[in-house]
């Protein structure tokens, strides 16, 4: 990054760590894709996963089942994540061009 401190909102992290444990992508790589150091994702997993096991624990929840909105949701954000990919890409090649003319 920029050098920069930056705060993630909660939810951030939360898809961030959602896209690691799911994505079978290595972490460095989902790291880089959404601009935040590997040990940040790690940290950020490690905490999350902690709380997850304090909770699930306290609380008898479902064993961390993904329901099939859970899962449409994770398509619909992985789709939503190509399509900025392609556009920033698409943006980058049209300015090259109109540079050209």
């Amino acid at each position: 990054m920029s050098g920069k401190y930056s705060k993630h909102s909660p939810e951030f992290k939360l898809e961030a760590v959602r896209l690691a444990n799911e994505s079978g992508k290595p972490i460095i790589e989902i790291a880089a894709d959404l601009g935040i150091r590997r040990e940040q994702l790690h940290k950020w997993r490690r905490e999350i996963n902690a709380k997850k096991s304090d909770t699930s624990s306290a609380s008898g929840s479902s064993g961390g089942k993904i329901t099939s909105q859970d899962e449409e949701i994770r398509r619909l954000r992985q789709e939503l994540r190509i399509a900025r990919e392609e556009r920033d890409i698409l943006k980058k090649a049209t300015a090259f061009f109109a540079k050209a003319s």
